[in-house]
């Protein structure tokens, strides 16, 4: 349920217009088509509850959706109304205060680094994977999804690795593949300090854990899942490594582009 007091619905109901069982200037085909957008079906059941209007399912949502989802619609709600210059009401102090209303909502992110799940290769089924990942962390459902943030990290950490040698096989357990990703950050001098290598190395055992996780606490089979809270701890964790590892690559790609740029473009041992 959002975090929305009596006081900000009013706010919001007045600023989207919704005294009428409207909402904005939305016919029901583009309203359903906004709220995909993300990755919401406001045509769903479970949000004509209280009533099928627009403003009827926009309270129902409001019920039921986790602060950072609502916080996004209202975002884009409004960005939308001002776009088109039909809010309910423009007065600006009372639209920056919905506008307000709806960033604290969005702050309001169980996984800090959601947006470092994103795929890193161009594979339809990398893509759909990260998409799912981010579904469940958006529907704040995380113990849903393990099974998923599992064959993601699998295919980040082999999209990772290859460009450093690495060898991926079927054969090779996940957490394997990273200690040889690890090794070869130090030996090629791509880490500062010690810490960050003994950082990276506890998540070496970290997957390997995981894979029990995947088996035995995940939706992959029949089995029950694991609860909530370490389910967010689990995402949270895999995260945040895998954002302080894309900043990393980034890091080294611009490190290796950088030295070929400052490589002669002839040999100035040759004599002509």
């Amino acid at each position: 349920m959002a975090e929305i007091t009596a006081f900000e619905r009013r706010k919001l109901e007045k600023v989207l217009g919704m005294g009428d069982g409207y909402v904005l200037d939305f016919s029901d085909r583009t309203y359903a088509e906004f709220f995909l957008d993300f990755r919401v079906d406001i045509d769903a059941p479970e949000y004509r509850v209280g009533g099928g209007s627009k403003a009827k399912r926009m309270r129902t949502f409001w019920e039921i959706a986790p602060n950072h989802t609502v916080g996004k619609v209202l975002d884009g709600l409004i960005a939308y109304g001002l776009q088109i210059d039909r809010l309910g009401d423009s007065n600006p102090a009372l639209v920056d205060d919905c506008r307000k209303i709806a960033q604290r909502l969005l702050s309001d992110q169980p996984v800090a680094d959601m947006e470092a799940l994103t795929a890193i290769a161009d594979e339809r089924d990398f893509e759909v994977v990260a998409e799912h990942v981010r579904e469940a962390i958006e529907k704040n459902q995380p113990e849903g999804a393990l099974d998923r943030l599992h064959t993601f990290v699998n295919k980040f950490i082999r999209v990772t690795c290859e460009p450093h040698g690495i060898t991926i096989s079927r054969d090779k357990p996940l957490h394997s593949v990273f200690g040889e990703y690890v090794k070869a950050l130090r030996a090629s001098g791509h880490l500062e300090s010690a810490m960050t290598e003994r950082i990276l190395r506890s998540s070496i055992s970290v997957l390997e854990a995981f894979n029990d996780v995947r088996n035995n606490k995940s939706l992959a089979h029949d089995n029950p899942i694991l609860n909530y809270d370490e389910s967010l701890l689990i995402f949270n964790h895999v995260a945040s490594s895998i954002r302080f590892i894309k900043s990393l690559e980034a890091r080294i790609k611009a490190k290796s582009l950088a030295q070929k740029a400052d490589e002669p473009l002839w040999d100035e041992t040759i004599p002509f």
